[in-house]
């Protein structure tokens, strides 16, 4: 018998598939493809706006203990498993909450204290928030859609190796044989319809009987082959599965886009709810302090017997009533601290302080009609569901190259090996070259399912274009309103802001002649001036949240990289620094 190593052909064929096949680079090569076309749609956006960055742990770092059981253990005790402590109702109430609704941290120069203002909000909300998160590998998971569609369309190598063992018997003698066959090979698949494959066919045979005499056989060919649709399924209907990837892609930047700019907005809008209920609370501590010396003043006076004994219960009563809607007060903020703490990303037993910020946001002078149009022209989504219109109607032309016949050209070259050579590797003969070319024709006897397709497509444009026409008013009304809401702001602080000022004249007169003023009266007052300030300060919430929110409605809201806003026109917003 011949030396041993006579599959070295076609193991050299295997080791050039595996190479070629690991060409790519893996994961490293794939995440820099990724960063590369995500920078680019996001670029077309506009040149300051950053790509998503994310940077992923090895794939076998995924791997946890106990995925692969098919049994889970759920905890869940019997009742009489379960133990409760009684609470008994004469505790120090009072004490307890205290300690529970603790409105600052014990000592603020903690370094493990995280110290939100607004801007430190926003910055967390674009490294840790989940819903930016998410939001950031949608955009991600539309780029690999992308990068899988144009894969299809790029020289894709290939390698297939199939090994055969075969055995025969005649009268009582039995030949075996072994066989194995290795294509390696390119395939490329156009946009216009067809694709071609270039491969090189190696198959060697092994006579394994034994004490017979060595039976060896190599052959190679290499084979050019194609096929081609001619009318179903040719021109733009074969690329449409690239068209619509690279059309999400930049769908898929203007949603995420849109979704930084409402996301700022939004955790604005918590932050400046957390700062509206911070100063509620100090309002109530301030009225809850005056009801306490009204309610020593009257005593006093009642102790001279120049007021009744019940006025005091007056003033009690309020107090009393004051002191429990302030706990309400508290644990409502500390709930609302806390949600704004898992919004953020963050432990909810890490400990914060809410820093308040003095935000100056110009107010817009615009008219309805202005802030539409700017709406309707700089609208990411809007323009998305506009460019959507132009999917479906492509999905109409689509539907109507479904209803041609079949008719496909298909062509194949094959230049083999001697055949007269039992190991001829490389030894191609030019003379033995096999070639074949066809026509397949597939007459539309049956085109019922796609003349279904046909309807189902124009019905979805039908649905599309109403789609856009409903979004486009949605967004002219948003963008009317949102102008209307910036000068109703404007004007409730206004008035609230004089409601304050007449309650504190009117606080400052009774002060200065107790004597003609009952304790109901004064109670009274201080309640209405209670109410004025609320109201002025959920006014100035409220300001500040519809100039954002007509940013945002109108399309102009910008937002830098780390999260906050970019200077928009003429409105630059400015943040001083914490409230002194």
């Amino acid at each position: 018998m011949k030396s041993t190593p006579r599959f070295c052909t076609v193991f050299v064929l295997v080791l050039a598939g595996f190479t070629l096949g690991g060409c790519y680079g893996g994961l490293a090569g794939i995440d820099r493809r990724l960063d590369r076309v995500l920078e680019q749609r996001s670029g077309e956006l506009d040149p300051f706006v950053a790509p998503p960055a994310r940077v992923y742990a090895d794939a076998e770092s995924y791997d946890e203990p106990g995925q692969d059981e098919k049994t889970i253990e759920t905890s869940n005790p019997a009742p009489e498993a379960l133990t409760q402590t009684v609470a008994d109702p004469a505790r120090d109430v009072a004490s307890r909450l205290d300690a529970y609704l603790l409105e600052d941290v014990a000592d603020p120069d903690d370094t493990e204290i995280e110290r939100i203002d607004l801007t430190r909000a926003l910055e967390i909300s674009q490294d840790s928030a989940r819903e930016f998160l998410t939001a950031q590998e949608t955009y991600i998971l539309s780029a690999i859609r992308l990068l899988i569609q144009r894969h299809l369309f790029n020289p894709r190598v290939f390698n297939q190796t199939t090994a055969t063992f075969a055995g025969d018997g005649t009268d009582g003698r039995y030949t075996a044989a072994l066989t194995v066959l290795n294509e390696l090979g390119v395939r490329q698949r156009f946009e216009r319809g067809g694709e071609v494959t270039a491969s090189w066919l190696v198959e060697a045979t092994e006579d394994l009987r034994e004490g017979a005499t060595d039976r060896y056989q190599q052959s190679s060919s290499i084979v050019l082959s194609g096929s081609f649709p001619l009318l179903r399924g040719a021109g733009s209907v074969a690329r449409e599965s690239l068209v619509q990837a690279e059309r999400d892609l930049v769908y898929a930047a203007r949603t995420f886009e849109r979704f930084r700019r409402t996301l700022l907005v939004s955790i604005a809008s918590d932050y400046f709810g957390l700062l509206q209920q911070r100063a509620t609370i100090e309002n109530q501590i301030r009225r809850i302090d005056a009801l306490r010396r009204l309610e020593a003043e009257t005593a006093a006076k009642i102790d001279a017997g120049s007021l009744n004994s019940f006025q005091q219960a007056i003033a009690a009563s309020d107090r009393l009533e004051a002191e429990a809607t302030l706990a309400g007060q508290r644990d409502s903020y500390r709930l609302s601290e806390d949600r704004f703490k898992v919004r953020l990303g963050l432990a909810v037993d890490q400990p914060v302080i809410i820093v308040p910020v003095t935000l100056e946001l110009p107010e817009p002078d615009i008219q309805p009609g202005e802030a539409a149009r700017r709406a309707l022209d700089y609208r990411l989504d809007l323009q998305t569901t506009r460019d959507q219109v132009l999917d479906a109607r492509r999905g109409v032309a689509n539907a109507r190259n479904g209803l041609l016949p079949d008719l496909d050209l298909t062509a194949r070259i094959d230049l083999p090996t001697d055949p007269d050579v039992d190991e001829p590797y490389l030894a191609f003969s030019g003379e033995d070259i096999g070639y074949s070319a066809g026509v397949t024709l597939d007459l539309p006897l049956d085109r019922v399912t796609e003349e279904l397709n046909l309807r189902s497509a124009i019905i979805a444009v039908e649905r599309s274009i109403r789609g856009y026409e409903e979004s486009r008013d949605s967004v002219v009304v948003d963008a009317r309103s949102s102008v209307r809401q910036v000068e109703l702001s404007r004007f409730q602080l206004s008035l609230a802001e004089q409601q304050v000022e007449i309650n504190r004249r009117r606080q400052r007169g009774q002060e200065l002649d107790p004597e003609a003023v009952t304790t109901q009266e004064r109670v009274d007052t201080q309640n209405a001036l209670l109410s004025a300030e609320n109201a002025r300060d959920q006014a100035q919430t409220d300001l500040r949240i519809s100039i954002l929110q007509y940013l945002l409605s109108t399309g102009q809201m910008r937002v830098e990289n780390d999260g906050t806003i970019a200077p928009v026109g003429g409105i630059r917003v400015e943040v001083p620094g914490p409230e002194g």
